[in-house]
């Protein structure tokens, strides 16, 4: 028998100049009195940085300390690993983020200490009118006409700008130049790294008056310029018409299921599952209560469970292809 059962883990806060309140006002998370909570970090083993068991006898252990423990219980027949690898957020971007850009495995792998790259998805929970994110260059753009346009200060001329809704997937590989805009609630799925660098940040400073750092040099050179003017995903249908996949890449797989009745489910390889809408109640979940809109739960690898909906229930799914 399977020693884990479905986990919850406490979400760790993060606090940036961009952030906002709508992860307290729309997602109900128990976020302090500040006014710039900018990311709710759902599942994570990067570092210092612990998801924590929230329920259950396992209470109070980390993520590192579940795999250190129970690697085959976790992973299934999925080679285990000694990280985690996979990060999944939520964020409130109430200004614009950083125009960034992150190196992938290789690149990363060179850095001191090494880390992953970091590949990663974005799902629009919710929109304000007119909201877009910058994902790739336009076309025409090189190393030089883009580094040209940085240093005359016309970085956003170059971006590729997408309007967005709630329901739309990005897909944004490493090297792809991004920011997400203001107004958006956003939902990523990433390879488990924190290696970013910034190459512009709207001229604004931080709550101590000062410019947050710009890595233009390190950027330039993880840059590929072949990935310009990314466009929304189409969702693939697939044999199970509860179940469209977003994203299917090296690095994760993206679902997005509309569970309208109680449904069995187990999987050879653990599942991160969040509720878009609705609730959900996971059957052998020790919390004792369903998911509610913005909760997230990681499914080991062959734990049989049943997932019933309150009424229509949407949900993401992500996990390793």
């Amino acid at each position: 028998m399977n020693p884990l059962y479905p986990l919850r883990f406490r979400p760790i806060f993060r606090e940036y100049v961009w952030g906002g309140r709508k992860l307290g006002d729309v997602l109900h998370k128990p976020i302090g009195d500040g006014p710039n909570y900018a990311e709710s970090w759902e599942v994570v083993d990067h570092g210092a940085d612990q998801s924590v068991v929230a329920y259950g006898h396992l209470a109070g252990t980390t993520l590192q300390q579940l795999i250190t423990d129970h690697p085959t219980a976790l992973f299934g027949g999925q080679t285990p690993h000694a990280q985690f690898p996979l990060l999944f957020k939520y964020l409130d971007a109430q200004r614009n983020l950083s125009v960034q850009v992150h190196p992938n495995d290789a690149q990363a792998a060179e850095l001191i200490p090494p880390d992953l790259g970091k590949t990663e998805a974005w799902y629009v929970v919710d929109a304000e009118p007119d909201s877009i994110v910058y994902a790739g260059l336009k076309q025409g753009y090189d190393k030089e006409s883009f580094t040209h346009a940085v240093a005359q200060g016309a970085t956003e001329s170059a971006l590729h700008a997408i309007q967005v809704t709630a329901g739309d997937c990005i897909f944004i590989p490493a090297g792809t130049v991004h920011a997400i805009g203001q107004g958006l609630l956003i939902a990523e799925i990433q390879q488990a790294s924190d290696t970013t660098y910034r190459v512009f940040d709207w001229n604004r400073v931080d709550r101590d008056g000062q410019p947050r750092p710009l890595h233009l040099e390190q950027a330039i050179q993880v840059i590929n310029f072949e990935s310009q003017e990314i466009a929304p995903q189409t969702p693939q249908t697939t044999h199970d018409s509860q179940i469209e996949t977003l994203i299917r890449c090296d690095k994760f797989v993206l679902e997005r299921w509309s569970v309208h009745a109680p449904m069995a489910f187990t999987s050879d390889r653990f599942q991160i599952i969040s509720v878009l809408d609705s609730s959900l109640t996971i059957s052998n979940d020790p919390a004792g209560k369903p998911l509610q809109r913005g909760d997230t739960c990681l499914i080991p690898a062959g734990c049989e469970v049943v997932l019933s909906p309150d009424r229509h229930c949407k949900l993401l799914n992500g996990y390793l292809p």
